[in-house]
């Protein structure tokens, strides 16, 4: 089986995107990360992708206002041009317009520090210690024009501890973030995983969408 060529798309340091490419080393693996993109041309996690020997494009956002069909028409150009068959957002702070998520529909990911359905949006691990839920974690899902709201891939959880702070409970579930993108990448490479009524199957069982322990529960 041919491996799924990915662009992991990042802003920033790419954490997320670093644990990717780890994966992705092991031939047996479904994905192999073709390109790495970022709107931002000094985003910290280019620098990891050329050491990687990965290919690389800057769509710097800036350059095109408030024109976002523009900037997502040179993105989609890039992302044809490297013939890539998934889309894993990793820290890419845009927006995507309804008509890009569509051309994508069930081919791009994204993962958020939440056990969504909580805590869409920004700042999930203060607002998740102002709400004092006993539980917190990560989701990969794939993307929908609503932001933070697509079909729920896998899950993994972390309990919140006493005295715990939005740094070291951020820690934690980074290390989450880090073990469960890989499952799932490998899981929509593989083709295990379909969109049936809003939510997601794997080899025709529902993904839990709440506190699974572990990706692997899904």
């Amino acid at each position: 089986m041919s491996r799924k060529r990915v662009a992991v798309l990042i802003s920033g340091r790419g954490s997320n995107m670093a644990a990717l490419i780890d994966a992705a080393k092991d031939k047996n693996y479904p994905a192999e990360i073709a390109l790495v993109v970022s709107n931002r041309p000094d985003a910290g996690g280019l620098q990891v992708a050329r050491t990687t020997g990965i290919a690389i494009e800057v769509v710097d956002h800036a350059k095109f206002g408030k024109d976002r069909v523009g900037f997502e028409t040179a993105l989609q150009a890039v992302l044809e041009k490297h013939r890539i068959d998934i889309i894993a957002l990793a820290g890419f702070m845009r927006l995507l317009t309804a008509g890009l998520v569509e051309k994508w529909h069930g081919r791009i990911l994204n993962i958020h520090p939440a056990l969504l359905p909580a805590f869409k949006g920004l700042d999930t691990h203060k607002r998740a210690l102002e709400a004092g839920v006993k539980t917190h974690g990560a989701t990969v899902h794939f993307v929908v024009p609503e932001m933070d709201s697509g079909p729920i891939i896998a899950q993994g959880a972390v309990e919140v501890q006493p005295g715990d702070s939005e740094k070291t409970l951020a820690a934690r579930v980074l290390k989450v973030e880090h073990r469960i993108y890989p499952l799932a990448l490998k899981l929509v490479a593989e083709g295990r995983v379909r969109i049936e009524n809003g939510r997601c199957l794997v080899d025709g069982a529902p993904v839990p969408e709440s506190n699974a322990a572990t990706p692997s529960s899904a």
